[in-house]
C-alpha cells in the first residue's frame, strides 16, 4: 500500500533523513519506532507531503505521490493523526469532526459520523462540547475520529501514546487494533516502542534520520539492541495481538 523509496530531506542545510525505505502492506499493522530527534515526525510530514523530498520516491498504492499536495494525498486515502492531536480547541468535538471530512464534500458528512460515533461513544456523549476542554485521551480519540472522517485507506499515526497517562495509552491501543480488525491499514509512529511492537506485525527502527532495523515485531521485542535502547530488559505483555 504505501512504499517509501531511498528518500533524503533537508532542513536548509540540515540532512534529517538518509535514503530511508520501507514499505506498508494492505492490512497490516506497521511500527515505526526511534527516539526523540530520530526524524520521525519528518518523515510522516514528508510522506503527508508537508516537507519535500531531496532525493527518492513515495508510492501510494503503486502511483507515485512525491510531489503531490497534502489535500491531494489525504483524497487519495492516506491519512495522519498528527503529533499532539492538533485540534481546534474552540470548536466542538463535532465541528472538529465535521471537518475531518471536509476534502471529501458536505454530502459525505453524514453518512462518515454514522460510521466514527460508534466509535468513540464518549464523544458522541460530547459533541457539543468544546474541544478544548476534553482530556488528553479523549483529545487522542478525536484526533484519530477526525482523521477517519476522511475515509482512510492507510492511517497514519504520530505518538498517539504522547503524554498520555498508561491506562488511557492501552485504550488509545485497543482502539487501533479495533479499527485494523475492521480492515484499516495503519503505520504507527512512536517512541513507545514496547506498545507499538506489542500490536504490530511488523517493524523498523528510526535512528538519526536512517532505518537501522528491521523485521518481525516479535523479532525486533527479542533484539538486544532494541531491549537496550527502547524497552528495557524487564517488561510484560499487556496487548492481545
Amino acid at each position: 500500500m504505501l512504499q517509501v523509496k531511498g528518500i533524503s530531506t533537508n532542513y536548509g542545510p540540515l540532512q534529517v533523513l538518509r535514503r530511508v525505505s520501507f514499505h506498508c502492506d494492505e492490512g497490516e499493522i506497521v511500527a515505526l519506532i526511534g527516539s526523540n530527534g530520530a526524524g520521525k515526525s519528518t518523515l510522516l510530514r514528508t510522506i503527508s507531503g508537508l516537507h519535500r523530498v531531496r532525493e527518492g520516491e513515495i508510492l501510494f498504492r503503486q502511483s507515485p505521490i512525491t510531489w503531490k499536495s497534502p489535500e491531494e494525498i489525504v483524497a487519495l486515502g492516506l491519512v495522519q493523526v498528527p503529533e499532539a492531536r492538533q485540534l481546534f480547541p474552540n470548536l466542538t468535538v463535532l465541528e472538529n469532526l465535521e471537518l475531518g471530512a471536509y476534502i471529501r464534500g458536505r454530502k459525505h458528512v453524514r453518512e462518515a459520523l454514522a460510521e466514527v460515533l460508534p466509535l468513540f461513544p464518549i464523544l458522541a456523549e460530547r459533541r457539543k462540547q468544546k474541544a478544548g476542554t476534553l482530556s488528553g485521551g479523549e483529545q487522542q480519540m478525536l484526533s484519530i475520529g477526525r482523521a477517519l472522517m476522511a475515509k482512510p485507506r492507510l492511517l497514519v499515526l504520530d505518538e498517539p501514546s504522547m503524554g498520555l497517562a498508561p491506562l488511557i495509552t492501552e485504550e488509545i491501543y485497543r482502539i487501533v487494533q479495533d479499527l485494523h480488525r475492521s480492515g484499516t491499514t495503519v503505520l504507527l509512529v512512536e517512541q513507545n516502542a514496547m506498545g507499538a511492537l506489542q500490536i504490530a506485525e511488523r517493524g523498523y527502527v528510526l535512528e538519526t534520520g536512517r532505518i537501522v532495523l528491521s523485521g518481525r515485531a516479535d523479532e525486533l521485542m527479542e533484539n538486544d539492541e532494541v531491549q537496550r535502547a527502547y524497552l528495557g530488559r524487564d517488561y510484560e505483555n499487556k496487548w492481545e495481538r
